[in-house]
């Protein structure tokens, strides 16, 4: 199968069953996905969802956030993965969206990875569901499934790299809900050890399929 036969059966697939699929965190506002977003690195969006309640009830904005102390914040964090330092990070971010942005979560990518613990994946993250800008957050589930499938080749070897490779097959409206079909196929079906393959309805375009299982 050629690769733009292979991105055209992914998008219709996906289109057609999940127009609309969205992240699992749970929010309200900019300010809150933004603080979700960096809690969930190297941990679960059930678990963050578990944490986030407390959270925003207590720090409802950056301004609130701003006026804590690392302390204060690790006490409703501590259950996450790494909680200390995302108890600085999610200070130093209060302080300078407080500072620098006059309280506003920023929407360019030089602004947004100029925040504390907020780096590529979740700035495109931002931009892509906030703004609405055909950004591709790449995690481990993106990374791997889009390897799986084919969609970029052996040689799209980081992170970076994979976003770029994406970026330029897929049509621009489809580029933020594509990053969401790539999570909730790995997370849910493309499992990273033992891959459902027998369960997957979209075997017909797996490279990984095709290579592995197709008699």
């Amino acid at each position: 199968m050629l690769k733009k036969e292979r991105f055209q059966a992914f998008v219709e697939h996906f289109s057609t069953r999940f127009p609309e699929a969205e992240t699992e965190l749970h929010y309200s506002n900019p300010f809150e996905l933004l603080v979700a977003v960096v809690l969930s690195a190297q941990c679960t969006d059930k678990r963050i969802n578990q944490v986030t309640p407390a959270l925003f009830k207590r720090f409802p904005d950056a301004k609130s956030l701003a006026d804590s102390s690392v302390e204060e914040i690790f006490s409703y964090i501590r259950s996450v993965s790494y909680p200390n330092n995302k108890a600085k990070h999610l200070l130093g971010l209060g302080q300078k969206i407080t500072d620098q942005f006059a309280g506003e979560v920023p929407e360019t990518m030089e602004d947004l990875q100029s925040l504390p613990g907020v780096g590529r994946k979740t700035a495109n993250v931002i931009a892509s569901v906030i703004y609405n800008q055909p950004a591709m957050a790449v995690d481990t589930h993106v990374f791997r499934v889009s390897q799986r499938l084919g969609l970029v080749p052996k040689t799209a070897n980081t992170p970076l790299k994979v976003e770029m490779a994406l970026i330029k097959n897929l049509p621009d409206d489809v580029i933020a809900t594509a990053h969401h079909w790539l999570i909730l196929h790995g997370r849910y079906v493309c499992l990273a050890r033992t891959p459902q393959c027998l369960k997957c309805d979209i075997t017909h375009f797996c490279a990984f399929y095709q290579k592995n299982h197709k008699p």
